[in-house]
């Protein structure tokens, strides 16, 4: 019984705040705007970073390790190393270049294929191509297997060509750090804006306030319908805040699909996840609800029943 009696004032509270809500619909829907504008600037930015990933196709973990053999060595040599490296741990293809295979594509797009024809000897050497498997891409994996291969004698360099990637990993973690610095300054702002949208709300309900109060209201009781106010501003603020951001990127997405096939690309922009746009809307509810705890717990205890 407690329960249901429990379960019934919190209804009345809900219903009571929305009915507020949409006898104001001027305030709410300038308060929801400002909240949802500081939600979706680190939505937008987040989304921006996951489209910035997918467009590189992958690219952050394209590691590439070039095992360059000495001229002289056979081919079958290759051939045999080659294999030999595909059933090491750690790496996830190989690739063997021949040097006739190489030095007839150096002919076909260097531009000197007459002058590569009065070569005595073919210059260039055997070549593998070895990508690392995606969890073996770390300095030091990447390290030992540079170690595997310029141990074998027939081996002359081995290269790692994984400055730029390190350079791609460093600006996507930029962005991701900035993303979560811009929620945790725009999400302060959310609680600000709630925290002050409950005040005015409280001063204009003073008398109610107070006569609830005289009449043994306690002020858990008094404070419920302000942090359900606050929770409905966090909730459709963050709701406004996915429809800014997907209505974005619908924008966009044509533009970006031109240029995209302009560069022989199929890509497409992609909007905001199943995951963040469910962290999105309950983190709006969240900061929304804090915000009118903290605001209500201050300013009702100055209010007290007059005698």
């Amino acid at each position: 019984m407690g329960l249901v009696v429990y379960g019934t004032r919190h209804a009345q509270a809900l219903l009571g705040s929305t009915g507020r809500l949409v006898r104001n619909p001027l305030a709410t829907l300038l308060t929801v705007l400002v909240i949802a504008l500081a939600l979706a600037l680190p939505l937008g930015l987040r989304v921006l970073i996951a489209n910035a990933a997918a467009a590189t196709g992958g690219l952050a973990n394209a590691v590439d390790v070039s095992v360059y053999f000495k001229t002289d060595t056979p081919l079958a040599t290759a051939q045999q190393l080659a294999r030999e490296a595909r059933m090491q741990p750690g790496v996830a293809s190989v690739t063997l270049i021949s040097a006739d295979q190489a030095l007839q594509e150096f002919r076909q797009y260097s531009g000197f294929g007459a002058a590569l024809q009065s070569l005595q000897n073919n210059p260039l050497p055997h070549v593998l191509h070895v990508q690392p498997a995606a969890g073996a891409s770390s300095p030091a994996a990447l390290n030992e297997l540079k170690r595997y291969f310029a141990a074998h004698p027939e081996v002359d360099i081995v290269q790692i060509d994984s400055e730029w990637v390190q350079r791609l990993n460093a600006i996507l973690e930029l962005l991701r750090r900035v993303v979560l610095c811009a929620f945790v300054v725009l999400g302060l702002g959310v609680l600000a804006i709630v925290g002050n949208t409950i005040r005015l709300e409280i001063q204009n309900r003073r008398a109610e306030i107070e006569v609830t109060k005289l009449v043994g209201g306690s002020n858990g009781f008094v404070r419920r319908p302000f942090l359900y106010i606050g929770t409905l501003y966090g909730l459709i603020g963050g709701c406004l805040a996915w429809a800014l951001v997907a209505s974005g990127v619908i924008v966009l997405q044509e533009p970006v699909h031109r240029l995209a096939q302009s560069y022989g690309s199929h890509y497409a922009l992609v909007g905001p996840s199943p995951i963040d746009t469910a962290l999105l809307i309950g983190g709006g509810a969240v900061l929304g609800w804090l915000g009118a705890w903290a605001s209500a717990s201050r300013h009702l205890r100055s209010i007290e029943p007059r005698a």
